[in-house]
Formats: C-alpha cells, structure tokens, sequence
C-alpha cells in the first residue's frame, strides 16, 4: 500500500487537509494523536516520564501535565530531548503497527516533526508538505489557542525550517495566507486522486 507521509509547521493546516483525506477514503494515523494516548493517564509512557522529570510533570488525573511540560523543554533544551527519547520510540512503534493494519485507498501518516527526527524520511513512498508563510502560521496559532507571538515562535524555532520541509518534499500544498479554502481542497483533492492511482499500480505490480 502506498505510504505518504504528510508534514507541514504548527498553523500550515495539515490536519484540515488529513481529515478531507480520511473523508475520501485514505487511512489516516495522526503521530500527534499517538502520543496523546502513550501519555494519556495509564498511557504507556507515563512511568517513564514520571521517572525521568518527576511527578510534577503528571496531573491529578495521572495523564501528562502538558502546560507543565512544554513550560520545562521550552526552558531546557536538555529535557526536550529526554522527553523525546522516551516518546518517539514508542510513538514509531504504535503508529507502523496501524500502518501495517490499514484498510484504506492509501495510508497517511502526519507527523508534525517528521524532517526533526530523522528516522521516517526513507519510510514513505511520497512525502507532502503542507506551507505556509510564518506571519499567517501565526496569526492562526493565537486565533486557536491564545499563545502569544513570542510563545508561538518558540514552538516555531523548535521545528524545522519552512526551506528544511521544502527540501524534503515530493509534493507541496500551498496553504498561506493567500490561499482560500476551496483552493486548498482543490489541491488536496488532485493529491488524492494522484495518490490512488498510484497505490493502484502499486498493488497491481505487487500481484502480479
């Protein structure tokens, strides 16, 4: 089955474009909704968190405290990569065991950090990035969730650059500031049908 995978930075809009993707028929697994359930309260990172940052880290629920966290890697470059180390293992171990699982047209894996890591670039078949200019990233960042500009461009300086994504990609959704909605599912629309056709010749070649 053909495998893409579907980056873009925080406020490009790809999980807009992953749901219209699920909507027409791909299989979708979202590594940001992976690591939710690995640090959901009896999620199966959160002994490890708690042992490596201690239990001020882990809310009254038992789930992973996320303000109290993203406060402390933001603050420590060291404890970022700690955190990392514990989850990324176990967010690639979830997600290709529901890769390998997969029912749909195509598969779709979104993984915010996907050129960070370092370690999915040679899985996928195709790589898509969804851009956008940094002044729109951001205004959409603190219409959703009230960050302020310095907080956003932490998480921003965090990623990879928009030219570091672009390098990688075999295909681009333009999704800045001029881009309307119906011009984006036209794009991501041509992507899809694209994307069958090939998953297609691929299961054909596989048969014969």
């Amino acid at each position: 089955m053909l495998k893409i995978g579907l980056t873009g930075g925080i406020g490009s809009g790809k999980s807009m474009v992953a749901r219209w993707l699920a909507q027409w028929g791909a299989t979708v697994i979202d590594t940001d909704d992976v690591s939710h359930q690995l640090t959901a309260s009896g999620g199966q990172a959160i002994l490890h968190i708690e042992q490596a940052f201690g239990p001020t880290v882990i809310d009254a629920e038992g789930a992973l405290d996320r303000a109290q966290m993203r406060a402390l890697v933001f603050q420590n470059p060291d404890a970022r990569h700690q955190l990392e180390a514990i989850l990324h293992p176990l967010i690639r171990t979830q997600t290709l065991a529901q890769a390998e699982a997969a029912q749909g047209r195509y598969v779709v894996i979104v993984i915010p950090l996907l050129v960070e890591s370092g370690r999915w670039v040679d899985y996928f078949d195709e790589i898509c990035v969804v851009d956008c200019d940094e002044p729109t990233q951001i205004q959409r960042v603190q219409r959703r969730s009230g960050l302020t500009v310095e907080q956003v461009q932490q998480i921003m300086r965090a990623q990879a650059t928009r030219n570091e994504r672009l390098q990688v990609a075999d295909q681009v959704i333009d999704n800045g500031g001029q881009t309307d909605l119906q011009t984006l599912e036209e794009q991501v629309q041509q992507l899809h049908q694209l994307w069958c056709a090939r998953s297609q010749q691929s299961f054909k070649r596989a048969s014969v």
